[in-house]
């Protein structure tokens, strides 16, 4: 049995040498393989992964391989393994971990950064300058499961402990999958501004991120909170979670004039982008006001056309953000311990880890309305849950 050097265990939490994980062969191509479970280091915890959701991203690195970057190159071909969305119970303490104990429920954040690099000093690590440098061989500390080291879709993983988030007994494992969904919502909006008491936002493209973006600007007590996209089924999930006004743009011909009709005549404070379409940027700067706000947080998959001028012109503020920085997975998990909203809202279906190409394919074609689509580790059965 499991039992490394200077690795603390426990009887009651029983570790296999060996486990079951899928690893990415060449685009689109997924093995369910025997792995070594990994021996944490320092400052490591080894997580049993009880449940992972799928997200766009990981769609994007295993069909594509881009935004993961695997001993220098795109994930192909590497015994590597994808997912980054888990949760899951400490099975195991790395030397001289006392911040966790042995049994305790967490959420994980992605990304570790190395601790040692500009960007890191400054608690951007999701911006870590040795990103990508440590899977294999070369080790520098920064790990950004199921980006640049392995990720979720296997039964145990490690994370460092600066990425572990606890979560509450009466949260299932389902909603803890979304945490860094919230997250991510959340550095959105902290580095719009934090505190939007008041301010006027526009949340474009009603995805997990978008969805869950609605939520958290509504709990941070922002108004008017309005929502665009597609979709009407989401856009009324988007209502649920406390969009004040949800606009279809299909229905619109003009949704920068309707945004700005529906906010007195004026453009809003604040645009959190999460569409990613080819004219996202430039609409989202023509919805806001002169010195107003835009945080980009979609991965286009195509260079755009920016209005450049309009933006200079008008003194508006432009900020990109990778994944949930700066410790916003903690304030997310506050709000959804405190039932301030309820991202349960946004889980449509769950199959067990075996059947994950199944589960990738309803996300991927979004199969029966899926949204966010969740991976079970242990006595999973094949469902789904209809977002009420």
């Amino acid at each position: 049995m499991y039992a490394p050097a200077g690795v603390q265990v426990s009887k009651d939490f029983p570790i296999p040498d060996k486990m079951k994980a899928w690893v990415l062969g060449g685009p689109g191509e997924l093995k369910f393989v025997d792995k070594d479970v990994p021996v944490p280091k320092k400052a490591e915890v080894l997580i049993r992964i009880d449940a992972v959701a799928i997200c766009a991203t990981d769609l994007d690195v295993i069909f594509d391989g881009t935004v993961a970057l695997v001993q220098g190159g795109k994930p192909f071909n590497k015994n590597w393994t994808p997912g980054h969305e888990y949760m899951g119970t400490v099975a195991a303490l790395g030397p001289g971990v006392d911040e966790y104990k042995i049994g305790d429920r967490i959420s994980v954040e992605i990304h570790a950064g190395c601790g040692q690099c500009k960007r890191c000093r400054m608690g951007m690590y999701t911006s870590c300058h040795n990103y990508g440098l440590n899977y294999g061989d070369v080790d520098k500390g920064h790990r950004a499961n199921g980006f640049t080291t392995d990720g979720g879709f296997g039964q145990y993983q490690i994370n460092n402990i600066n990425t572990l988030v606890k979560i509450p007994d009466d949260m299932s494992d389902e909603e803890a999958t979304l945490v860094v969904t919230a997250g991510t919502a959340m550095y959105g909006l902290t580095e719009l501004g934090g505190l939007l008491a008041g301010e006027s936002v526009v949340v474009t493209g009603p995805g997990p991120i978008g969805l869950l973006g609605v939520a958290v600007a509504k709990s941070l007590g922002a108004y008017p909170v309005m929502l665009t996209g597609t979709r009407d089924n989401r856009l009324e999930i988007g209502k649920k979670l406390g969009a004040d006004h949800v606009i279809n743009v299909r229905n619109e011909k003009d949704v920068v004039a309707k945004v700005k009709e529906l906010n007195g005549g004026k453009g809003v404070d604040y645009v959190l982008e999460c569409a990613g379409a080819p004219n996202s940027i430039n609409e989202a700067a023509y919805m806001v006001n002169r010195g107003g706000k835009i945080c980009l947080a979609a991965f286009p998959h195509e260079q755009t056309n920016v209005d450049i001028r309009h933006i200079v012109s008008n003194n508006i503020y432009l900020f990109g953000i990778r994944g949930e920085g700066k410790s916003a997975t903690h304030r997310a998990e506050a709000f959804m311990r405190q039932k301030r909203f309820d991202a349960r809202l946004i889980h449509t279906h769950t199959f067990p880890l075996e059947d994950l190409p199944t589960a990738i394919r309803y996300a991927k074609d979004r199969v029966d309305d899926a949204i966010k689509v969740v991976v079970k580790m242990r006595g999973a059965e094949t469902k789904k849950q209809a977002a009420e």
